[in-house]
């Protein structure tokens, strides 16, 4: 079933890989862990004044900030779905940013970001609280998720020539892969990724959008669950493959009947 359904509270995460750690514990980017000290301070997401003294032009330094910023983002999701950044805690952006070898200033902007998604809660003058995820909203999120792909696959598995699903063939094997060795960030990632390729062959650009939005939102972790099994990861890794197997059949009884128990957990 679907990692992160209401039916089984599962944790997963948002990294291709593994990622090394601090010695807090924090999975961090190889590009930004241990470089912090090396990275110019508008990199950093530090503000200076005045020219830049080798006559960089401002907008390369912008580049680099926004990239610093993209991979503390994709950190802390990765420690979000983990749970290494714990339900209903509260973190403050210089702490983290001390974790991750970098200035706060990054920090706190990709924090934000995180509030707007729901995954943190602003707290004046303290930091970003992690937000408590229960079975209720959890189960609110897969049903709207299954409002939008059951209808949206069924119409796929009449329209879309059953060759092109054999284009999906190596995203639902990277799913497996990751369920093998147990990686929920990596599974949480290929996760996002199937289901976003699929969604994708309606020409659909906001139904992407919002789908996958609501299916990151549905990743992180409730406030208190059963761990995650790798042989529960494993068998909703295997309903991509099925899925696929019923989109080229056009099979529209079973498409109906897989996408409603890997978005909610509960089978027709």
């Amino acid at each position: 079933m679907e990692q992160g359904s209401a039916h089984d509270g599962a944790r997963p995460a948002y990294a291709s890989g593994v990622l090394p750690r601090t010695s807090a514990g924090a999975r961090v980017p190889a590009q930004v862990r241990g470089t912090a000290a090396r990275l110019p301070e508008q990199a950093r997401g530090e503000h200076t004044h005045g020219e830049d003294p080798r006559g960089e032009p401002p907008a390369a330094r912008a580049v680099r900030r926004h990239s610093v910023r993209g991979q503390i983002l994709d950190a802390l999701r990765t420690a979000l779905v983990d749970g290494e950044l714990e339900p209903g805690r509260v973190y403050s952006a210089p702490a983290l940013g001390a974790r991750f070898g970098v200035s706060a200033t990054p920090v706190r902007e990709a924090m934000q970001r995180l509030a707007v998604e729901g995954a943190v809660e602003v707290v004046p003058n303290r930091g970003f609280r992690v937000s408590e995820r229960g079975p209720r909203e959890l189960a609110e999120l897969a049903q709207v998720r299954a409002l939008i792909e059951v209808p949206v696959m069924l119409d796929l598995a009449r329209t879309v020539p059953a060759h092109r699903w054999s284009a999906l063939r190596p995203l639902a094997d990277a799913t497996v892969a990751a369920a093998a060795v147990g990686d929920l960030a990596a599974y949480a990632e290929s996760d996002r990724a199937f289901h976003r390729a699929v969604l994708a062959l309606s020409g659909n650009g906001q139904l992407v959008a919002v789908a996958e939005e609501l299916h990151r939102r549905a990743q992180w972790p409730p406030v208190s669950g059963p761990a995650t099994r790798r042989a529960d990861l494993l068998a909703d890794a295997a309903e991509h493959t099925a899925l696929l197997d019923a989109l080229a059949a056009r099979d529209l009884a079973v498409v109906q009947a897989l996408v409603t128990e890997h978005v909610t957990g509960v089978g027709n």
